[in-house]
């Protein structure tokens, strides 16, 4: 498959997202149920992320300031979140930040160390950073549909209903941050 066929079957009407974070494919045969457990593990690491942003967007709409206790204890776990995310990054337990281009069907990633090692065929798994203060990552299996360079195109195989809206949910929630980032920037 061509590169431009894969950015087609990947991203052609439906919602994108492109930053640059930790991510890797890791290949290798996906084992069923560790493949279950991963998904379950996303899933609930997303749904979580999300109850968590619309907390502090849900604060900031507010018209009333949030207490100083408040601002605190959230700071002081932003704090300890960077910490464990820094002691995690430092131990090799979260993959090297890349430039990721992802939807709810796969991704295009650029692959860090030995690209040629991924041909298209492979099956494994994208292990993703969801978020920056988290020092935790997904897991959902995949397999590469094409490959260019040190680039990769990866369809996620098919997964559960709850778990793709969870993920369509986090995309847009980046996209929205980066487009008020952008915004802001003017």
């Amino acid at each position: 498959m061509t590169s431009q066929s894969a950015d087609l079957e990947l991203f052609d009407d439906v919602l994108v997202h492109q930053d640059r974070r930790p991510a890797a494919f890791l290949p290798g045969p996906t084992n069923t149920a560790a493949a279950h457990v991963a998904a379950a593990h996303a899933e609930m690491l997303l749904t979580s992320l999300a109850l968590s942003d619309n907390a502090r967007s849900e604060d900031g709409d507010e018209h009333a300031e949030p207490s100083s206790a408040l601002q605190r204890v959230e700071a002081k776990l932003d704090l300890v979140l960077g910490l464990l995310g820094t002691m995690l990054r430092d131990r090799g337990d979260l993959p090297p930040p890349t430039v990721l281009r992802w939807s709810t069907r796969g991704a295009r990633i650029d692959v860090l160390g030995d690209a040629l090692a991924i041909r298209p065929g492979a099956r494994g798994t994208l292990r993703v950073q969801p978020a920056d203060w988290l020092p935790d990552c997904i897991e959902l299996p995949a397999h590469v549909i094409a490959a260019e360079g040190a680039r990769v195109w990866i369809a996620f195989e098919p997964m559960a209903p709850t778990l793709a809206d969870a993920l369509e949910r986090h995309l847009f929630r980046l996209h929205r941050k980066q487009v008020a980032e952008s915004r802001r920037l003017r």
